[in-house]
């Protein structure tokens, strides 16, 4: 169980998991040391389990990233699944109940090798309908 205190910790790695403990114990108003516990109890439980890559926007901006809906028979969804991870294009894959079975969040450097990864993804085994949608413009991202 987190507490308010651990969620806002949380919230300033997400903005910036580089940031050291002397900024983040001046952003909580806490001691450093309080802020390394946290961290590491964190880590203990296994609530923070790495830290990421952000890229640089004028590098991102460059990149064509859609959201892929996919139906996938249950029986093959983990075969699709193991499929997908070897996409290096694949960025997120979410499991989710509906009308589609997965969505999958991709980015390439281009519409031409958007499409064919979008073809890729729709030829695999199991896939047996994708529906894609480009995203024009991201307003939130924590």
């Amino acid at each position: 169980m987190t507490t308010d205190a651990d969620r806002a910790l949380i919230a300033l790695l997400r903005e910036n998991a580089r940031a050291s403990t002397a900024e983040l114990a001046r952003k909580l108003g806490v001691s450093r040391t309080t802020v390394q516990s946290r961290i590491e109890r964190l880590e203990k439980q296994g609530i923070i389990e790495g830290y990421g890559v952000r890229l640089a926007a004028d590098y991102e901006k460059n990149l064509v990233r859609a959201h892929i809906l996919v139906t996938v028979p249950p029986k093959l969804s983990v075969a699709v699944g193991a499929e997908l991870r070897r996409i290096p294009e694949v960025r997120t894959l979410h499991s989710v109940s509906g009308n589609f079975d997965m969505i999958i969040v991709v980015e390439a450097p281009s519409v031409r090798d958007l499409d064919l990864l979008i073809d890729h993804i729709g030829a695999l085994d199991g896939v047996e309908r994708t529906l894609s949608s480009i995203i024009l413009s991201t307003r939130i991202d924590r």
